[in-house]
């Protein structure tokens, strides 16, 4: 059994351009629970009012799994742990686990927190024990761990005694610089030291090793591993726990989540993505949305004959699906598995595939790229197939930018027998233009309150002779109800033209799928 411990709340929070409220923190730990995390690291109530606000919410509520930890360093050189205000916050916040760092380097303790080697190990020791005895399970992470040991074995080695009180003693690849086979050989030496200890790994991604730096600390006797689900986190990021919990329970046989849960890995995950306010990147391990994509014919045609020609596991095994995508070079192989989900009756020789293929193709003559847009590409097959219903009609639109500091728009939609115009405000063209269309769609269709746009992408694409103006643009559009995401994508001379099509097929595509 290996012990997972899930730090988006704490390192994934520092990453780069993310910031959490409470009410999001919260859906993340109920999610993570869900999944069957062991630990969930909340952050450090000592750092800020948020955090502290966020475990007194978490007292609130009992979780079905997860221990939620709290994170914090030692006690202060020269301070009594007793009289420590960070530990006394660590104590207050109520969460029944705590993760505490400590140095193990003996460059940082010397140089940066200005302090005796003796003095060190007494504040591992002396915090770990004082938490301990009032109640607290106590993780110890060995900050700096692998740069410690290689700059002095022995006093590296010192501090993880220092730290045995705890339940667990985590290694640190804290600056993420290791290669996977020195985690793995020094892992082997704790693990064949400290026998009975409980060792854990906490990889970063600098060197682009986090992941396989992790299995090998699992395969050299670590039975707890830290990351974050989506690999967020400073820098380059945390180990990925979404490709080590597919790789260590699928490949190796660990269990590090209940095997009934993994296939909620790709679900879990992309709701944190969402959460962190951008989808997660579509070629992640496991869970991506391009993870088990195939563009090539010569691949479909392998995938369809026998999965395992060109996938390592089921895409279902961790909850994701397998996807055939659609461009210039596709066959009906491609495109017969989209048409099917429509009209389960057409065969790979029927007219109605060649005129889909057939049409798919010239609108990527033009410029229209449908690889990432299922939902265009789905729409463009009813109206082929004669399955496709209009729910609204634009009338027209018109869009206004007031000084470059936010866009008016207004449209006149016909719905039936009925007209609607409505206008809406917003931080751009596209976003007035999107509130606008729901503001005048939400009365005839209530299911649309839930859609909203997730993520939004622009490409200038190439002058070409084929091409009539200088200046084609490409929008690409996704959107999610909650429960699934799609993409729907635009192509015009003009950004807001271009725009507009994607949107309108985002629509129209939640509507005609209901």
């Amino acid at each position: 059994m290996i012990d997972i411990l899930d730090s988006t709340l704490r390192d994934g929070a520092q990453a780069e351009g993310i910031s959490f409220t409470i009410e999001d923190k919260l859906k993340i730990v109920s999610a993570l629970d869900r999944l069957g995390a062991a630990y969930i690291e909340a952050g450090n109530p000592a750092s800020n009012p948020k955090d502290l606000e966020l475990f007194r919410r978490l007292r609130e509520k009992s979780w079905e799994r997860a221990k939620i930890a709290a994170f914090g360093a030692t006690r202060r050189p020269g301070l009594p742990a007793g009289e420590d205000a960070q530990v006394a916050v660590l104590l207050s916040s109520g969460a029944p686990a705590t993760v505490i760092f400590g140095k193990s380097w003996d460059f940082h303790v010397t140089e940066v927190i200005k302090t005796s080697l003796s003095e060190n190990l007494a504040m591992i020791r002396e915090t770990i024990d004082f938490l301990k005895e009032r109640g607290r399970e106590v993780i110890f992470d060995a900050e700096h761990f692998f740069d410690g040991y290689k700059a002095n074995r022995d006093y590296a080695l010192e501090t993880l005694r220092a730290a045995a009180g705890a339940s667990c003693v985590c290694l640190c690849d804290t600056n993420g610089g290791a290669f996977f086979d020195e985690i793995g050989e020094i892992t082997r030496v704790v693990a064949s030291r400290f026998p009975g200890m409980k060792i854990g790994a906490h990889c970063h991604n600098d060197g682009g090793m986090a992941v396989a730096g992790s299995v090998a600390a699992v395969f050299s006797g670590a039975e707890h591993v830290q990351g974050t689900l989506t690999g967020f986190g400073e820098r380059c990021g945390n180990a990925d726990l979404a490709a080590i919990i597919a790789n260590l329970q699928l490949k190796r046989g660990y269990t590090c989540i209940p095997p009934e849960n993994m296939e909620l890995l790709t679900e879990t995950a992309r709701l944190i993505g969402e959460i962190a306010g951008g989808s997660l990147r579509g070629n992640a391990p496991y869970v991506g949305r391009s993870a088990f994509a195939h563009k090539a014919g010569m691949h479909i045609d392998g995938v369809k004959k026998a999965s395992a020609a060109f996938e390592h596991v089921e895409p279902s095994s961790v909850g994701n699906e397998r996807r055939f995508l659609i461009s210039e070079v596709s066959g009906r192989g491609a495109v017969l598995p989209e048409i099917r989900k429509i009209a389960p009756e057409i065969t790979k020789d029927s007219p109605e595939t060649e005129a889909v293929l057939r049409e798919l193709k010239r609108l990527e003559n033009k410029g229209w790229q449908f690889e990432a847009a299922e939902g265009s590409v789905a729409l463009i097959i009813r109206k082929l197939l004669g399955r496709y219903r209009q729910f609204f009609e634009l009338v027209d639109y018109d869009v206004i930018v007031i000084s470059g500091r936010c866009a008016r728009a207004m449209i006149k939609i016909k719905v039936g027998e009925s007209e609607k115009i409505t206008a809406a405000e917003g931080d751009g063209p596209v976003d007035a233009l999107n509130k606008a269309l729901r503001k005048a769609l939400s009365g005839f269709y209530p299911e649309l309150k839930s859609v909203r746009l997730t993520d939004y992408k622009v490409r200038l694409l190439s002058v070409r002779a084929k091409f009539p103006t200088a200046s084609v643009v490409r929008v690409l559009i996704e959107s999610s109800d909650g429960n699934r995401s799609w993409s729907t994508v635009g192509v015009a001379s003009d950004i807001i033209h271009a725009s507009w099509a994607a949107l309108t097929d985002s629509i129209e595509y939640k509507l005609n799928e209901g």
